[in-house]
Parts: structure tokens; C-alpha cells; sequence
């Protein structure tokens, strides 16, 4: 299989100077990178809204290795809600954090990532809205889980993403589901050893539909962040057994990736939320996209044969 293969790709340097030199590569990453600046995806937010969509905002970049960079992507982030309440699009977007980015993984990194975290919590609900603290590898999760349980004694809108390949999800699910949780549950895209995540795509898919019924039968919010149909159809039937109108729950979306359903899907009267990442550091995002389905890879594939 490709994906574990990417996925160890996704942390090499060599690979990443040799990605980032490919005569294909911009193409590719234009597809799923909305931009670099704050200038660059601002447009895309407002072309969202007028369709009815939403977005959730990540600036990629979690590959940090130093407090001062820690506290640079507390600043870009300030930055972007800043624009957001310019604009009067704070209800239209939300952000999503990876804790890495905050300084996680550094030294103190646990108490680093909430210092810097907290103000960005705090400017996102100023301007009415909210922040998802996304899910990385399982050894970041308690620390994850700890954070999100501190901020939303304030923020109780502060949501969390779950991952449905990892055997521990279904219990974190039930805890999760509880009044006024937001939780996003992805398949998810990291390389996990079997010791601790499923590895086969149908029982990531049985434990993925297992956790969405949690969800739906909880007093949460559900997130359910899927491009597959038919996890898609089967989320909306789980959703009518249990008795949720449509805005009681919403769709999420990668940016780029079969964007002509984000708009059915709110045509029919979902919410969906389009996941758009922008920024200079991409590669350790790109490469996740790249894992996660066979097309892309082919598709990156095409672009550095027809362009070399």
C-alpha cells in the first residue's frame, strides 16, 4: 500500500526538497493549498459564503522546532480573525489548530501550546466565532484532549477532531458526546502502528459509521468530515434515526476535493464546511492529501511527467 509509504515521506527532508523542486508540484498544491497569505484565501471565504458554504480555516506549518516560531503561528492566526472581523465574515468561518504548530512538541510544549493557543480562542469567539483543535499522531491525543477540556471552561464552543482508525476513538467518542460538544470525526491521515489503529479501509470504515452513531445518539454537534458517499448516505440516515434536523449537524470537505458536492449538499439544505488550508510551509499537509486517496497521488504523478 502507497498511503504508509507517503505518510513516512511526509517527515523526510529529502523527500521535501525533492517535492518542492518537482516541475509539477505548484499544480498539484494549487489544488488543495488556497493560498499563501491571508490576502490569498480571503477571497476564497467570501466565494464560500456566497455560496452557502462555510469554511474552516488551518494555516499549515506544523513542523515547528522553536518557541519563537510557536508564538508566529499564535500571530498568523491572529492575523487571519483579525481580516475575518474587517470583513464581517466571522460567522462564515471558523479555524481549525494543530497544537503542533503551538509547541506541542517542544519542551514544556504542553503548557506552551494552551499559552499560545488560548488568546487565538479568545479573539475567534470576540468575532463570533470558534476553533477546532485538530487531531495529530496518537501520542499527542491525551495532551490534545487536556487542552480542548481547559479551553471550553470558557469557550464551551471550542470543538475537537476524533479519528476513526484508532482503536481508543469510540470510547473518546462517548465522553465527547456530550451538551454543547462540537466533534469532527475524520478517518484519519497519520502513519499508526497496529498496535494502536486499525489498518484495513473496510474496519476503518465499520469503526467510522460505529462512531458516527455515537455522535448522532449524543447531545453534541457532529462534524462528520468525509469526501466518501457512501459514508455520506449513510451519516444522513443515521442522522434521521436519530431524530436530527440538518443544522444539527454539518458535512466537512476538504478544499479541493469534489467541490461540485459541497454545493449539493448545501443546496439540499446541509451545512458543510469547507476544510481550506493556505500558507507558505505545505508540505506536510500536501503529502497527507496525497496519502489519503490513490487519485491524487496519480494525479500529482501526471503533472511532474507532463511538466518535466
Amino acid at each position: 500500500m502507497l498511503g504508509p509509504v507517503i505518510l513516512a515521506a511526509s517527515r523526510s527532508d529529502k523527500m521535501r526538497r525533492f517535492v518542492s523542486a518537482a516541475p509539477g508540484t505548484k499544480q498539484v498544491v494549487d489544488r488543495f493549498i488556497a493560498g499563501e497569505t491571508v490576502d490569498q484565501v480571503i477571497p476564497i471565504v467570501k466565494d464560500a459564503a456566497a455560496k452557502g458554504l462555510e469554511v474552516t480555516l488551518d494555516v499549515v506549518g506544523e513542523d515547528i522546532t522553536t518557541v519563537e516560531q510557536s508564538h508566529a503561528a499564535r500571530d498568523a492566526y491572529l492575523e487571519l480573525i483579525g481580516r475575518l472581523e474587517e470583513l464581517g465574515l466571522g460567522e462564515r468561518a471558523e479555524m481549525s489548530v494543530k497544537l503542533s504548530m503551538f509547541g506541542q512538541a517542544l519542551e514544556g510544549g504542553h503548557e506552551l501550546a494552551l499559552a499560545n493557543v488560548r488568546p487565538v480562542v479568545e479573539a475567534a469567539a470576540a468575532i463570533g466565532t470558534t476553533v477546532t483543535l485538530d487531531a495529530e499522531d496518537h501520542t499527542t491525543l491525551d495532551s490534545m484532549f487536556a487542552i480542548h477540556e481547559e479551553l471550553r471552561k470558557d469557550f464551551p464552543q471550542t470543538g475537537c477532531v476524533i479519528q476513526a482508525y484508532l482503536f481508543r476513538t469510540e470510547d473518546d467518542a462517548r465522553r465527547l458526546a456530550a451538551a454543547g460538544s462540537r466533534v469532527r470525526i475524520v478517518k484519519g491521515a497519520y502513519k499508526e502502528p497496529a498496535s494502536v489503529a486499525y489498518q484495513d479501509k473496510a474496519e476503518i470504515d465499520k469503526a467510522f459509521v460505529r462512531i458516527v452513531r455515537i455522535l448522532m445518539a449524543g447531545e453534541g454537534y457532529p462534524m462528520i468530515g468525509s469526501h466518501d458517499p457512501r459514508l455520506i448516505a449513510i451519516t444522513q440516515e443515521l442522522a434521521r434515526q436519530a431524530g436530527r434536523k440538518p443544522d444539527e449537524y454539518e458535512f466537512q470537505m476538504l478544499y479541493g476535493i469534489r467541490s461540485e458536492e459541497h454545493v449539493r449538499l448545501a443546496a439540499e439544505g446541509h451545512r458543510m464546511r469547507v476544510y481550506t488550508a493556505y500558507g507558505t510551509d505545505w508540505y506536510g499537509y500536501f503529502m497527507r492529501r496525497l496519502a489519503e486517496k490513490p487519485a491524487n497521488l496519480l494525479f500529482f504523478a501526471r503533472s511532474i511527467l507532463t511538466k518535466g
